[in-house]
């Protein structure tokens, strides 16, 4: 069943994502108009076009992801309690663009592995684990923690305070490879370090896998709760936005109904 979630989630999301729906929505209007239902495609198609427009341009999209982004802060240090080690989740790597470009391609979600260096100076004897297999199902790839240990040793992160685990392809099995690996005693600090509207999902994976772990969001997507009621510009950046935290609640729900967080909503 496990080997089977990943490949089954990421084409399930690829047609229920909303401006799928929605595009699928105008699509089925426009080829009714075609035949002796082509009054029901009008207003099909006019509906599908509204909602596109709607889910573009509204704050939707902002409304959706700020509790999540809202819902974890980072944890005040004080001399003397610097963290053991440092967990950094992938996702903010084109493995695509890496492997034909033979060159190092960050995502819109690069501030995940940019702040990672951050920690490891500011934290000079923590441990850095990263976590990231590849998750493409058509293409092959270089795994992200094989690009991730390049971008370490570019910027200077000594490969003995690495560790790499290159089996996850989603977060649950980020949580459960990750505590495998590093076995944590008691009373250690680990920090982990995910994009802000990721963290709910990923810290209910951590504590489902029995990894006590402390957030450190990152890759904010709002400016706080002023952006509430804040329009886009362009239809493509509000269904975009719309689109990224719908996956992240439609993943709470599922993670929650099979059993890979104990709870929906992960709270601080």
């Amino acid at each position: 069943m496990t080997d089977m979630f990943f490949p089954v989630a990421k084409i399930a999301w690829f047609i229920v994502q909303p401006s799928s729906i929605l595009l699928l929505l105008l699509l089925l209007g426009i080829a009714l108009l075609w035949t002796r239902f082509a009054r029901a495609g009008r207003w099909i198609a006019l509906a599908a076009a509204v909602l596109l427009l709607v889910a573009g341009l509204s704050p939707l999209g902002n409304l959706l992801i700020l509790p999540l982004e809202e819902r974890f802060s980072r944890p005040e240090f004080t001399e003397g309690e610097a963290p053991a080690g440092i967990i950094v989740l992938g996702g903010a790597q084109d493995t695509l663009v890496s492997t034909g470009r033979n060159v190092i391609a960050i995502n819109e979600a690069g501030e995940r592995i940019v702040e990672a260096v951050a920690l490891a100076r500011r934290f000079p004897d923590a441990r850095i684990v990263f976590t990231g297999g590849t998750n493409q199902l058509i293409y092959e790839s270089e795994t992200e923690a094989e690009n991730a240990k390049t971008f370490f040793d570019q910027l200077g992160v000594a490969s003995d305070r690495l560790l790499l685990e290159d089996q996850a392809r989603d977060t649950y099995e980020n949580a459960r490879l990750t505590r495998e690996l590093v076995n944590p005693k008691p009373g250690e600090r680990w920090l982990l370090v995910t994009s802000a509207n990721h963290m709910p999902r990923a810290m209910g994976c951590f504590r489902a896998a029995g990894f006590d772990v402390e957030a450190w969001p990152v890759d904010y997507r709002t400016r706080g709760r002023q952006d509430a009621w804040r329009f886009f510009d362009k239809p493509s950046e509000g269904l975009r936005r719309m689109d990224k935290a719908m996956r992240e609640w439609v993943g709470l729900l599922v993670y929650r109904i099979t059993g890979r967080t104990n709870e929906l909503l992960p709270q601080p």
